[in-house]
């Protein structure tokens, strides 16, 4: 497969529905006050349905992280334009939860707290949000485990409790920045398994970072893959995969979608570290 065309990049949000997300014209520039300005995205283009869920993919430095926080409203549009269900995007928002790599719990806090910190925050009656907050728990598999600390938790049940805080709030959309990156594999997958199976409950617009082929494929609609640095959208591709199967990933439509995706993104030259 080529680069994207225009009319992929920018067109209709797909079988999921009308277009919860247009990102158009979008240039970003890091401009650090010592050293020589960056390029880190140049003239992005595209779109995310109604409950869709789309990976970014790329070389490291691609720009794939700096994309997800101007969605998020963390970063200033300068150039180009962000909306999230017709409205534009210049701060961060309710609507738009986002899940970090390093999970960013409150260490002081137990689960419970971190879970209840953003409903509290809200302004819910405290019975309210303590009911949100077990039912949320109970959800993502950390029952039994209210009353613990961050630290007295493994790196998935970190990232559970993270995705508990996020989720607890019910935003449109979801915004993941590699969130399983920092886990073995054997976790990794289960967390796979477990954000599907949360996605399908409750259906959102998710943006998925990952540099991960596999990760991609195996969770997305569909894979926004970009170049180096400047990021741009090189590639948008349908994986039209049946997960109906539990074994999908041993099917052959699943093996070569794999291979496809990966030969567009080594299929460049890497942009500096």
């Amino acid at each position: 497969m080529g680069s994207a065309t225009q009319a992929e990049v920018s067109g209709a949000g797909g079988a999921k529905g009308d277009s919860h997300i247009v990102v158009s014209g979008l240039t970003h520039v890091y401009r650090p006050r010592h050293g020589r300005q960056v390029t880190a995205l140049d003239d992005i283009n595209l779109t995310v349905g109604n409950h869709e869920f789309v990976a970014l993919l790329g070389p490291s430095g691609c720009g794939k992280s700096t994309l997800l926080y101007l969605i998020g409203g963390f970063l200033p549009v300068e150039k180009g334009s962000i909306s999230v269900l017709g409205e534009p995007v210049r701060e961060p928002g309710p609507d738009r939860g986002i899940v970090f790599q390093h999970f960013a719990l409150f260490p002081w806090k137990t689960v419970r707290a971190n879970v209840m910190y953003g409903l509290e925050r809200k302004g819910l009656p405290k019975r309210e949000a303590e009911a949100r907050a077990a039912e949320m728990i109970a959800q993502v598999g950390l029952k039994g485990f209210e009353d613990s600390y961050p630290s007295q938790l493994s790196g998935g049940m970190r990232q559970r409790a993270a995705i508990a805080r996020t989720l607890v709030l019910d935003p449109s959309t979801l915004l993941m920045d590699e969130p399983f990156g920092a886990l073995d594999a054997q976790t990794r997958n289960l967390m796979q398994i477990e954000l599907l199976a949360l996605w399908r409950r409750s259906p959102k617009a998710v943006v998925f970072v990952t540099h991960d082929v596999h990760e991609a494929v195996y969770l997305a609609d569909r894979v926004f893959v970009m170049s180096a640095r400047p990021g741009r959208i090189k590639a948008v591709v349908s994986t039209g995969i049946d997960r109906s199967d539990r074994e999908f990933v041993k099917s052959r439509a699943f093996v070569e979608k794999v291979d496809e995706i990966w030969h567009l993104v080594h299929d460049q030259p890497q942009g500096p570290r």
